[in-house]
């Protein structure tokens, strides 16, 4: 994700986060960082495609401004980006999208269906051959653009999106640790993306947006945005694909279904999943800035990763 403080905006910044990434490695890691450029309004469509043939970035993340955390500086107005678009729909650079709008007056809970129509669908007609991957997909509507839209076109979906509907953030009492953006919808639009994820469909593909912000920074008058998923998100997927009679579709959907739509190799590293007895994750993991809260996805979990 390139939303930092500042974002990543050029190929030469991109190059220097991935060094960044590289040097905090520990001895023996075999990691490969894939950089995303942050794309504005004053995007170089020439730097963008340099630095997408010198391997330095796999994709361009658009961020609707004040669509999410740190995206103050991301499109207001989409005319301004267009040869950028035209660029990478030349090149096959897909752009990964936060698909919302940020229109006041637009319901937090339409943001994404009126991102389609008044957003995404006028820019993919408007640039065909444009490849598109809708980040943290949260509806039915999104299932269903996706599903209808043609092999240029992808979806994430994100583990907490899974078992999240907006009853939990609100019912009951505000829960901050389940709150994130795209906030979670209606139950039906959550089952109609666990139906998506264990479809077997390599258009849906996992996206965790794990994000760790400290309870400090969740619990708060005006709280972080993001759930922390990556302590136990196979255990949880495990158990979501185990119940609805879809194990042998979970290695498409984490490994394989997003490798080939990036036209990358899959990695050759393997994990094995075993199931037992419940697994304990802890609640919290401390860290230099304060605890961080592990996502609770009020279940047992009953795989681990060997």
């Amino acid at each position: 994700m390139p939303n930092l403080v500042p974002p990543v905006v050029t190929g030469a910044q991109a190059a220097a986060y991935r060094d960044r990434i590289l040097a905090a490695l520990p001895a023996g890691a075999d990691f490969t960082p894939l950089m995303t450029l942050y794309l504005t309004e004053e995007t170089d469509p020439e730097d963008v495609a340099r630095a997408a043939e010198g391997g330095i970035v796999t994709a361009v993340k658009l961020y609707p401004a004040g669509a999410t955390t740190n995206s103050a500086s991301g499109v207001r107005d989409f005319d301004r980006v267009r040869p950028v678009l035209e660029r990478m729909a030349g090149i096959g650079l897909p752009l990964c999208v936060h698909g919302e709008v940020t229109d006041p007056a637009v319901d937090i809970f339409d943001r994404e269906a009126a991102f389609i129509d008044r957003v995404l669908d006028p820019i993919r007609r408007a640039t065909p051959g444009l490849r598109v991957v809708m980040e943290h997909v949260t509806t039915k509507d999104g299932v269903d653009y996706v599903a209808a839209g043609g092999p240029d076109i992808a979806a994430t979906i994100t583990t907490h999106h899974l078992i999240l509907n907006r009853n939990h953030i609100l019912a009951g009492g505000i829960r901050p640790h389940y709150y994130c953006l795209p906030v979670a919808k209606r139950e039906g639009h959550r089952l109609a993306l666990r139906a998506a994820a264990v479809s077997g469909n390599p258009s849906f593909f996992l996206g965790t947006d794990s994000a760790p912000h400290t309870d400090a920074l969740k619990e708060h008058a005006c709280g972080c945005a993001g759930c922390f998923t990556a302590t136990n998100t196979m255990s949880i997927l495990a158990e979501v694909f185990e119940q609805d009679g879809a194990l042998d579709r979970l290695e498409g959907f984490v490994a394989t279904h997003g490798a080939a739509f990036y036209r990358l190799p899959p990695n050759a590293g393997r994990l094995t999943l075993t199931k037992g007895a419940p697994v304990a994750y802890p609640a919290k993991i401390e860290t230099g800035a304060g605890p961080v809260t592990v996502f609770d996805p009020m279940m047992q979990l009953h795989w681990s990763v060997a």
